[in-house]
C-alpha cells in the first residue's frame, strides 16, 4: 500500500496542552501514523511527523490544521523561527509505493479543502508550485505573517493559489508543497581548532556558493567539534555518498579528515542501502534483493499485488467482481498516469507540457479513488450480508429487517456506481493520453482506456445485480442508479473507442 510522508511545522512549541491537541488530531485519523513530536521552545516551533495512506493523508494534516487555527493566534506570537500562519507549512514527501506526482495532488487538495473548509489561504511551494518564484519557502515566507498580512491585500504576486488575498485574522496562511526528503546530515572534522576548515568546507559544498546544488550547509562548533552541518535536500540528485566524498576531499586539501558522521532524525533505508552499496563498489542492487523486504510482503500480503489475488481467489466472496473492477479501473488509472510522465520533460512534446502535468495529477487522484473503493466494495458486500442476518420473528423486526436490507443494497449499488463514475473518467483521461501523448507509449495509453472501460462493464453489472434485489419501496431509487450506470457503460465505451483509434493510427504511421 503506498504512503506518504507530512511533516507540517506548527508555531507553537511551549504549550503542551496545544501541542498534544494537534498531535492527537492526527494519530485519530484511520490510516495515519505519528512518528516523531519536536517542540523547540525558543523557535516556538513544533514539528510532527506521521506516516499515511494516500487516502488519510490529507484527511489527518486538516484534522492537525483546524486545531492549530483554533488554538494559535499569531497576533500574539513570538518567535526565532519565521513564519506565515498557525500552521506553517505542510510538505509531503513520497515513500515507497508514492509518486511526486501523488504528493503533489495532495498538496493541491489539501490546499483547496483547508482554503474551502478552514478559511485559510494557501500558497503552493516545491514541486508544488504553480510558479518558479514560490519553489523556494523562503521567498512565500518573505516578510513573515505580520509583511504578508499587509502585502497579500495589494500586491497580486503575492495573492495566495487557494482563497482570498487576505490572511485569517489568527491563523495566517499556509505553506503547503512536495518535496523529496530532507535528511539532515553533520559531518565532523576533529577538534574546534579546525573550525576554519569546517566553515570552508560548508561554503564549498552548499548549493548558494556554488556547491552541490541539492545541499546547505554550514561550518559550527558543537560540543568542542568542528561541524559541518547539512541539510540534504534532494537525496535522489544528490546521494549520502557524493556529500561525504565531497567533504573528505575538501578537508583534505587543508589537511583535515573526517572523524565521524551522523544523521539527525529519520532516513529513508534506501539512502544508507545506496551510500552502502557504493562504498563496496556493488552493482546492480536494489531493495528487492533484502531478505527483510521480502518477509515484509509476504507479512502484508493482503497488500501486495499478489497478495490481493490470493484473497480474490480464496474460497470467500470478498473481494469480489466489484472490488476487481475498481483493481482494474485503479490499474488504467496508473497506466494512464505513466503515459503523462513519459511525455513530459520530452522536446517533442513541450507544446504540451503543462497539460501533461496536469494529466498526471488527475490519474494520479483517480487512482487513489478507485484503489480506496476496492476495499470499499467488499465492504458494502458485507453490510449487505449483515443486514440479511437480522432477526425477522415479530413484525416490527421484519419491518426493521426489511428496511436495512433496502438500505444496504442502495448502498451496496451505490459504491459501484462511483466506480463507474471514476472509471469513466479514467478512460477520458487515457483517450486524452493515446491522442496527444508520448507516441512511444500509446499502446499503455490504450490499455488503460480498455481496462477503464472493463472497470465500467463489471462495476455496472453490480449495479444491476443489487438494485434487481431492491423491494418496491426502494424500486424507483434502485432504477435511476441503473439508468445512470447504462449511461455510464455507452461514455466509458466511446472514449476506449477513441483510445484505440489512436493506437491504429499509431501503428499504421510507424
Amino acid at each position: 500500500m503506498p504512503f506518504v510522508e507530512c511533516v507540517p511545522n506548527f508555531s507553537e512549541g511551549r504549550d503542551p496542552v496545544v501541542i498534544a491537541a494537534i498531535r492527537d488530531a492526527i494519530a485519530s485519523t484511520s490510516g495515519a501514523h505519528v512518528l516523531d513530536v519536536s517542540s523547540d521552545p525558543s523557535h516556538h516551533r513544533t514539528v510532527i511527523t506521521f506516516v499515511a495512506t494516500l487516502e488519510a493523508a490529507v484527511p489527518a494534516a486538516l484534522a492537525a490544521m483546524r486545531e492549530a487555527r483554533d488554538r494559535i493566534d499569531l497576533t500574539r506570537h513570538q518567535g526565532e523561527h519565521p513564519r506565515i500562519g498557525a500552521t506553517d507549512v505542510v510538505p509531503f514527501i513520497p515513500l515507497d509505493g508514492a509518486t511526486m506526482d501523488d504528493c503533489v495532488a495532495l498538496a493541491r487538495e489539501l490546499g483547496e479543502r483547508a482554503s474551502r473548509e478552514l478559511g485559510i489561504p494557501v500558497y503552493l511551494y516545491e514541486r508544488a508550485a504553480t510558479t518558479p518564484t514560490r519553489e523556494n519557502l523562503a521567498d512565500v515566507r518573505r516578510g513573515e505573517f505580520e509583511g504578508l498580512r499587509d502585502d497579500v491585500r495589494t500586491n497580486p504576486a503575492r495573492r495566495p493559489d487557494f482563497g482570498e488575498a487576505q490572511l485569517h485574522h489568527t491563523a495566517g496562511a499556509t505553506a503547503i508543497g512536495a518535496r523529496p526528503f530532507l535528511v539532515a546530515y553533520n559531518i565532523y572534522l576533529g577538534d574546534r581548532s579546525n573550525l576554519p576548515v569546517a566553515k570552508e568546507v560548508a561554503k564549498a559544498i552548499r548549493g548558494s556558493s556554488g556547491g552541490l546544488r541539492y545541499v546547505k550547509g554550514l561550518g559550527l562548533e558543537v560540543d568542542g567539534q568542528a561541524q559541518v552541518s547539512m541539510n540534504l535536500v534532494d537525496t535522489e540528485k544528490t546521494p549520502l555518498h557524493r556529500v561525504f566524498d565531497f567533504v573528505k576531499t575538501e578537508a583534505a586539501a587543508y589537511g583535515v579528515a573526517p572523524t565521524w558522521s551522523e544523521i539527525v532524525g529519520l532516513v529513508p533505508e534506501r539512502v544508507i542501502l545506496d551510500a552502502g552499496a557504493r562504498h563496496i563498489q556493488l552493482r546492480g542492487f536494489h531493495t528487492g534483493m533484502l531478505l527483510e523486504t521480502k518477509v515484509r510482503e509476504v507479512m502484508n500480503g493482503g497488500e501486495t499485488v499478489d497478495g490481493f489475488m490470493s484473497s480474490v481467489a480464496g474460497p470467500t466472496p470478498t473481494p469480489g467482481g466489484g472490488s476487481v473492477a475498481a483493481h482494474a479501473g485503479a490499474l488504467g488509472a496508473a497506466l494512464a498516469q505513466m503515459v503523462a510522465g513519459l511525455t513530459i520533460g520530452k522536446k517533442t512534446y513541450a507544446a504540451v507540457e503543462e497539460e501533461m502535468k496536469q494529466l498526471a495529477l488527475q490519474a494520479s487522484s483517480l487512482r487513489r479513488a478507485l484503489h480506496s473503493l476496492v476495499a470499499r466494495d467488499a465492504q458494502s458486500y458485507e453490510a449487505v450480508r449483515s443486514a440479511y442476518q437480522l432477526p425477522k420473528e415479530s413484525d416490527d423486526q421484519r419491518a426493521a429487517r426489511a428496511a436495512a436490507i433496502r438500505d444496504a443494497l442502495i448502498g451496496a449499488a451505490e459504491v459501484p456506481l462511483e466506480t463507474a463514475r471514476t472509471a469513466v473518467e479514467v478512460a477520458a483521461l487515457a483517450a486524452t493520453l493515446a491522442e496527444r501523448g508520448n507516441r512511444n507509449a500509446v499502446s499503455d495509453a490504450c490499455v488503460g482506456a480498455l481496462l477503464a472501460e472493463a472497470a465500467c462493464k463489471g462495476a455496472a453489472l453490480n449495479v444491476r445485480i443489487n438494485v434487481a434485489s431492491l423491494d418496491e419501496a426502494g424500486a424507483e431509487r434502485g432504477a435511476a442508479l441503473a439508468s445512470e450506470a447504462r449511461k455510464l457503460l455507452d461514455a466509458a465505451a466511446m472514449h476506449a473507442r477513441i483510445a484505440e483509434a489512436a493506437a491504429e493510427r499509431a501503428m499504421a504511421a510507424a
